[in-house]
């Protein structure tokens, strides 16, 4: 078959406008994916491969397709050699882009194209809408490459599991993209100081949120408007459709997989064993004709060896109050800790709780504690006593890349050095779980019972 090759002329762009959304934080420690413990892995299964340069492609050339992008070229040794989209707008913006850094990719349309022409790839990176992550993912497998696929696996239970399945038989690495399980301040945070240092003692509560403002639907260059017959070929009754994809329910899970799933992820990560119950209200109350809930609140419960702990979780998007980030809670204190460090990167103590001033010499916290004010409580009948320390005590642990930097240096070392990946499928699944069942809670309208078995491939 003929390639398909694409002009890549007439478009103007710059670093700045390629990759807004991506957060990088001021210079720090930083610790390697590998510190992550814990988590199922097949890494130690791959070969290490000696060549110094791994040639990738890309799947997906939207927005969070550039965004891998943008981490990539900022890694040794990786060379893109080809990137796949049915649009030609993304598919010019791509490649224009990676040709400016020294990339010269060859471009397609259809990735079984791609696949048969490609044969010289390491690994494919899938940042496609969410339903065609399981074709595309397990097409690659199937070929023979390493895949990085971001989350959610899928909008369909039955297709993640494909893609679990695929990648046993494959015996090749699938990550996928729930990009905390790599930076280094949540390792530090979940790791060490929950989990080796103990600090906050048994933690029962948990509390996340993902609040974004209102938006319209988003538009397209006219020029760049697709037929309806190519529309109707990929899966998409119009442009409306394929540039909203996120809130029609053929083709995602809504904004409790897009933006929850990060966070959720984490509540099994701090409780070491998934939820054992889901309630949930959401619905679609600000944007009319729209498919998915607009707004949910969710209530897991978790029951691990210390007992039962429960999380609550929301995610709005008529509203940007309090932006993003998660707070654990335990009986000695609490941690709250965001991918933008502003939003949240400190402990705080409970009054009663043991001393944190040996972590603060050993590296592990900063202290910022303020003086305890004195009450004069003479004229007051209850007898008020200021005894907690108020203070923040910082995590001393920054991120000078991208968010999804070390994720992605996580999958690829994985596959020259037998890296443990951070995300591996079953994980990845696991989280797919958690979070699709919210949206069959809304629906129902009553608490869903979740067992271990249905957490499993």
């Amino acid at each position: 078959m003929e390639e398909k090759k694409r002009n890549i002329e007439g478009l103007s762009l710059s670093r700045r406008d390629f990759l807004k959304t991506t957060a990088s934080a001021s210079l720090g420690t930083v610790l390697t994916g590998s510190a992550l413990a814990g988590t199922a892995s097949r890494g130690s299964q791959v070969e290490a491969e000696s060549t110094d340069e791994l040639r990738v492609a890309l799947i997906g050339a939207g927005e969070q397709g550039r965004i891998l992008i943008e981490s990539c070229l900022r890694i040794p040794g990786i060379r893109f050699q080809a990137i796949c989209d049915i649009w030609e707008y993304s598919q010019r913006y791509a490649s224009r882009y990676l040709q400016k850094y020294g990339h010269e990719v060859r471009v397609y349309e259809d990735y079984r194209e791609m696949l048969a022409q490609e044969k010289d790839l390491t690994a494919a990176l899938v940042a496609t809408p969410d339903w065609m992550h399981a074709a595309h993912a397990n097409a690659c497998l199937e070929a023979g490459l390493h895949v990085y696929c971001e989350k959610e696996m899928s909008n369909s239970l039955s297709q993640a599991r494909s893609m679990v399945q695929t990648a046993r038989r494959s015996g090749k690495l699938l990550q996928i993209g729930h990009q905390r399980r790599s930076n280094p301040r949540y390792i530090h945070a979940i790791e060490r100081l929950l989990r080796e240092k103990n600090i906050l003692g048994r933690v029962g509560q948990a509390y996340a949120q993902w609040n974004r403002a209102k938006a319209d639907m988003r538009g397209w260059p006219k020029q760049y408007t697709m037929t309806p017959e190519k529309l109707a070929q990929y899966g998409y009754s119009s442009m409306t459709a394929f540039r909203n994809w996120r809130w029609y329910k053929k083709f995602a899970g809504g904004p409790i997989v897009d933006l929850g799933s990060h966070q959720i992820d984490l509540f099994s990560w701090v409780f070491g064993v998934n939820p054992s119950s889901v309630v949930a209200s959401g619905g679609v109350d600000f944007y009319p004709g729209r498919e998915w809930y607009d707004n949910v609140m969710v209530i897991y419960e978790f029951h691990n060896q210390l007992g039962t702990a429960r999380a609550l979780y929301q995610v709005q998007t008529t509203t940007k109050h309090g932006g993003f980030y998660e707070a654990f809670m335990g009986e000695n204190g609490s941690l709250v800790i965001s991918e933008v460090p502003q939003r949240g990167n400190w402990a705080m103590r409970e009054a009663h709780a043991p001393e944190w001033d040996s972590l603060v010499k050993e590296g592990l916290l900063q202290s910022e504690k303020p003086p305890i004010q004195k009450l004069d409580t003479r004229n007051i009948f209850l007898d008020v006593r200021v005894t907690a320390e108020a203070g923040r005590w910082p995590i001393p642990v920054e991120l000078a890349k991208p968010a999804h930097q070390p994720h992605l240096e996580n999958f690829f070392s994985a596959i020259r050095h037998g890296t443990p990946l951070s995300c591996p499928p079953e994980v990845g699944y696991e989280t797919a779980v958690a979070v699709l069942k919210v949206n069959e809670a809304v629906e129902s309208r009553r608490l869903l019972g979740l067992s271990p078995e249905q957490f499993k491939v």
